[in-house]
């Protein structure tokens, strides 16, 4: 949330705005593509699966293995998603890396969400 301090000193702030972070950031994903919509679906699609993929190993083989695997997930998704804005999605594959590489945890269940969320948005823009 973002509040603007009022011109002048001594007085109470004008006013607070909230800025929701996008799912998807389409202005981002128009400049990536130069603003070409079939590349733009195209990037969408490649991502979904993508998304899809990882997001069922995760689950699956997460809770029967261990190793530099799932660091490489995250990390490749990490820049799939910046490379779509979708920085929900990259944020919580950075905190996961961060986590796995530090030892602090193996729990991908906020990474999982992030990806379920995002493929959600991408579902509803590319129905649309």
């Amino acid at each position: 949330m973002a509040t603007y301090a009022s011109p002048m000193p001594g007085h109470a702030p004008q006013a607070t705005v909230s800025f929701a972070e996008p799912i998807i950031d389409l202005v981002h994903l128009s400049l990536q593509t130069m603003g070409d919509t079939a590349l733009e679906v195209e990037l969408l699609n490649l991502f979904d699966k993508q998304a899809e993929t990882i997001s069922e190993r995760l689950a699956t083989q997460g809770m029967i293995q261990s190793g530099r695997w799932r660091v490489d997930l995250a990390h490749t998704l990490k820049g799939s998603a910046r490379a779509i804005g979708a920085s929900r999605v990259a944020k919580a594959a950075e905190a996961y890396e961060t986590r796995l590489l530090s030892g602090a945890g193996e729990s991908a269940v906020e990474l999982i969400a992030a990806i379920s969320e995002a493929r959600g948005a991408i579902r509803k823009l590319l129905a649309a």
